[in-house]
């Protein structure tokens, strides 16, 4: 579970209400212009309404257009659809629009696309489509999102510049703008399994609205550019063989996995460290995620984190995820990975309980409270991360989610490794390719679904020292999204020019395209070593 909130497209969504804004509550339009179109003569049909919407975040609400209230009975339909694992995913394409590219990098709008240049009636997993939002009226709310061949990967650039050189290598005077719909099973980093399967078929993404209901499922909204004609028959069979190669990510039913309880008798008896909630006195919460929240806490007498997973976001897949992080937590003892302390393991009340780190995370500490590091202080922090990680190989842990806010400082500054909820043990069997981490500090081997093993973790690791080095947020002037894409095509941050050149020497090899050319962790803690030293031994000498 992760509780920094990254942004759009990363697979995190704002908590629920009840969705009004203001006195203005968009549901009672929505109903009101639905029951003038013809509909509602269900006796229920208000309560279906609200149910809809109450599985979805409140920035769906913002994104409903009165004009075309029919979407919200079209996204309830997918979504309903996406239940059965036989037809997942379900997925909806319309043509919305003509698109000028004109060359001083504006968008225009020349024809608006007419609601019948659609399939009337599903083809393979897609539904008869309806209207949303125009492309067009998106334009100030959503920063567009280039296909991974057009992608400027000069990260200084804003991206209007990207979306500038993008524009300018298309020859046609229009192109037009469809938007496609999708509906599975949620999980982490779905985004980049989407836009992958959109690119295969030569689609570029333009905007990405995405959205996670409360029961585990997505609603992932593109508009998108790149297919030559409005027809969407062609579409729809390009879409249908993409799917078909990718069979078999899709149908993972929710109620495929074991529960909670299975995994923890699988492990050794609970009596240890099985935490009793009456003894734990909660204090304030200190930071909130898209699934839980996190709680400073005391429990017999010492200052705790509690992080408290919501119960009504609970399904089978967040309750494995939850055994999985407490049979780590478990058996990992280090002065620099965070301490466990225990758990309560009896759902819906699923809780796991460390050790409280007062320092904070390395995120805040660099970004929100805006500390540069001197070499001696970065090599320290470096090193302890590189310990618990050592230690973590050693042991057949892979993180797959190494960044600078899930590692957290002590009252001495210790950094220590934190939130295990998607690290694996290597020896579980299987190749591991499921795209899991934060997309800022993902390797590409990670991001292309291909199979990979620790050294993700380094070239994680090598994100993480940049930002040591540099107090700034990797890839700042793009999406989430637009760093992955990058990413895969060779991006990197730009090289800092104040680092140490052996620093940068190691960062650049710490980030090789090629898992098999990064260092490992006991390399890199060496040299790490050998610098301090070598930094130390100069400063006594200047001073001598």
């Amino acid at each position: 579970m992760d509780f920094l909130i990254e942004g759009v497209g990363e697979s995190s969504s704002p908590p629920r209400s009840s969705g009004g804004f203001g006195n203005y509550d968009v549901r009672n339009d929505v109903y009101n212009r639905l029951v003038e179109n013809g509909h509602g003569q269900e006796a229920d049909f208000r309560e279906q309404l609200d149910a809809h919407f109450n599985r979805l975040p409140p920035s769906y609400l913002f994104d409903v257009n009165i004009d075309r209230a029919e979407d919200v009975l079209l996204h309830q339909k997918l979504l309903n659809l996406a239940r059965d694992p036989s037809k997942r995913p379900v997925y909806n394409i319309r043509f919305l629009e003509h698109i000028s590219t004109r060359m001083d990098g504006q968008d225009q709008q020349i024809v608006s696309g007419p609601s019948s240049a659609r399939p009337s009636s599903p083809t393979s997993n897609g539904e008869a489509a309806s209207s949303h939002k125009r492309a067009r009226d998106y334009a100030a709310e959503f920063e567009p999102c280039s296909k991974l061949e057009d992608l400027n990967l000069d990260v200084g650039k804003n991206s209007k510049e990207v979306t500038d050189n993008y524009l300018q290598i298309h020859e046609q005077p229009s192109v037009p703008v469809h938007e496609v719909i999708f509906s599975a099973i949620d999980k982490p980093k779905l985004l980049s399994q989407l836009s992958a399967l959109l690119s295969d078929i030569g689609l570029n993404i333009r905007e990405a609205h995405v959205f996670s209901t409360t029961d585990g499922y997505s609603l992932d909204v593109f508009v998108v550019d790149g297919w030559p004609v409005e027809d969407t028959h062609g579409l729809y069979e390009a879409m249908e063989k993409a799917v078909a190669r990718s069979e078999g990510s899709w149908s993972r039913s929710l109620n495929s996995h074991t529960t909670v309880e299975k995994a923890i008798k699988e492990e050794e008896r609970s009596g240890d460290w099985e935490i009793d909630k009456r003894l734990l006195k909660m204090g304030e919460r200190i930071a909130s995620g898209s699934c839980g929240d996190l709680y400073h806490g005391v429990y017999l007498g010492q200052d705790v984190a509690v992080k408290i997973l919501r119960s009504e976001h609970l399904n089978d897949a967040l309750e494995d995820e939850f055994a999985q992080e407490v049979a780590i937590l478990r058996q990992v003892h280090h002065k620099n990975v965070v301490r466990f302390i225990g758990a309560c393991t009896t759902s819906p009340h699923l809780w796991i309980v460390t050790e409280y780190m007062p320092g904070g995370s390395l995120y805040d500490y660099l970004h929100k409270n805006h500390n540069m590091l001197n070499l001696c202080q970065l090599l320290k922090f470096a090193m302890d991360v590189c310990k618990g990680m050592e230690y973590l190989h050693r042991n057949s842990i892979i993180h797959r989610d190494l960044k600078t806010a899930n590692l957290l400082m002590d009252i001495n500054n210790v950094v220590k490794v934190a939130d295990f909820g998607v690290a694996r043990f290597l020896n579980q069997g299987g190749v591991m390719t499921a795209e899991t981490g934060t997309y800022r500090w993902m390797a590409p081997e990670v991001i292309n679904h291909q199979p990979y093993d620790q050294k993700a973790d380094v070239f994680s690791f090598s994100i993480v020292l940049w930002e040591l080095v540099t107090a700034k947020v990797p890839y700042d002037a793009m999406t989430p999204l637009q760093a992955a894409l990058g990413v895969r095509q060779g991006l990197r941050p730009e090289l800092p020019k104040q680092g140490h050149p052996k620093l940068i020497d190691l960062m650049q090899r710490c980030w090789e395209a090629i898992p098999a050319n990064r260092p490992s962790f006991p390399e890199i803690t060496v040299e790490l070593e050998n610098l301090l030293k070598e930094v130390e031994n100069d400063s006594e000498t200047n001073g001598a």
